[in-house]
């Protein structure tokens, strides 16, 4: 795993959409694996401008979103759809058609998830996959157990999960209890990844994802069999890495 520490969030959030750029330059009809959260806001906002200024072009990208709430609306303004049309989709001269989010009011969610890996597998994989890191090690949400799933499935949510989300919602109540996520071989499927992290709550997390252990305990410790991971962190997320 390479890694690479940043002085903050806004040089971390550069790093990494200097990556994303390099691979459409490469490869302008790439495949991208996309993540919510606040952690690639910035790298997200950083790509949208340099879109504007014709440095990156997404017209011929597609892109799969790493999981969504369950059950909840697209237009519900906490779900990943409206998150990702707010923050990337409408800023940037991607094809709607080419935007896959897994839908968070499936009546059947285990034909949905396997409709979703078939259709990441037909479009010729991932080429790039992005991440974030939970303060518990879950990455998607894929959480800490004695067993993980390997593809796309619906997944209750833990009660940290649950309590470090619901600040996104009216009360903790309306936080949904489950989501649909890409599995663990789902995403380690992905050609390279990209992990971020940030801010001194992480930096556990990262820690332990450093540290040369591989356990469900972590699963975001799973990316050390990948051979092509980067790390993106700022100095406060990898300050106890030599203390692990």
């Amino acid at each position: 795993m390479r890694v690479i520490v940043c002085l903050d969030y806004n040089e971390m959030s550069m790093v990494g959409a200097r990556f994303v750029s390099s691979q459409l330059t490469l490869k302008p009809d790439s495949v991208l694996g996309l993540a919510t959260g606040l952690t690639p806001v910035g790298m997200y906002n950083i790509l949208s401008d340099m879109n504007k200024k014709g440095e990156i072009d997404f017209s011929k990208v597609k892109s799969f979103n790493l999981d969504e709430y369950y059950k909840i609306a697209p237009d519900n303004e906490q779900s990943y759809h409206y998150f990702m049309e707010k923050n990337l989709f409408s800023k940037v001269n991607i094809k709607r058609e080419n935007t896959h989010i897994l839908d968070g009011l499936s009546e059947n969610p285990e034909e949905e998830c396997e409709r979703f890996d078939k259709l990441i597998q037909e479009k010729g994989g991932i080429d790039l996959q992005i991440l974030g890191i939970g303060r518990n090690g879950h990455i998607g949400f894929n959480e800490p157990d004695k067993e993980l799933y390997s593809n796309t499935h619906l997944t209750p949510l833990t009660q940290s999960t649950i309590e470090a989300n619901s600040v996104f919602f009216e009360s903790e109540d309306e936080m949904p209890k489950s989501a649909l996520t890409m599995g663990m071989s789902s995403i380690l499927k992905s050609k390279r990844i990209i992990i971020m992290a940030n801010g001194e709550s992480k930096k556990d997390a990262v820690a332990r994802l450093l540290s040369g252990k591989i356990s469900t305990d972590l699963p975001a410790s799973l990316l050390n069999i990948h051979p092509d991971v980067i790390l993106i962190c700022d100095k406060a997320a990898y300050s106890s890495v030599n203390n692990k």
